[in-house]
């Protein structure tokens, strides 16, 4: 019994934790939030090779910065070949450069997979793409 509730406990803490309100964005800086839909999981992982405090977005000086996320994502049978049954699970590294975010700009990485191959976006407040990420790494990272 002790346990249920040390784990109740737990759950409901970690809940609270992750419905933290997002702060005020700074109008100096521009804002950046990840949007992702699917089974995946999106993680803003660095920005100008600096580790990110929180998954949900972060903020950057105007000017040029380089993003990395982690994009951890399932590639369904169909697209593995041979006799595999079920989803292979796989994690990449992608990153992007995006040489011209504008102070009070409000920004989104978008993510998605093509069979093997992820890709990230970001996108603008009009939902125009301005940049795209290169070629990842992918496996243990």
């Amino acid at each position: 019994m002790r346990r249920l509730c040390l784990l109740s406990l737990l759950l409901i803490l970690s809940a609270c934790a992750a419905l933290k309100p997002l702060p005020k964005p700074d109008p100096n800086q521009a804002w950046i939030g990840l949007y992702h839909e699917g089974k995946g999981k999106l993680e803003a992982t660095r920005a100008d090779r600096k580790a990110l405090d929180d998954w949900r977005y972060f903020q950057v000086w105007p000017g040029n910065h380089e993003v990395e996320v982690r994009y951890q994502f399932e590639v369904q049978p169909s697209n593995i070949g041979g006799q595999a049954k079920a989803p292979f699970a796989r994690t990449c590294l992608l990153s992007l450069e995006y040489p011209k975010f504008a102070a009070g700009e409000r920004y989104g990485l978008e993510t998605g997979h093509v069979g093997w191959q992820p890709w990230v976006r970001l996108v603008d407040e009009h939902g125009q793409e301005v940049a795209r990420s290169a070629a990842g790494r992918c496996g243990e990272v």
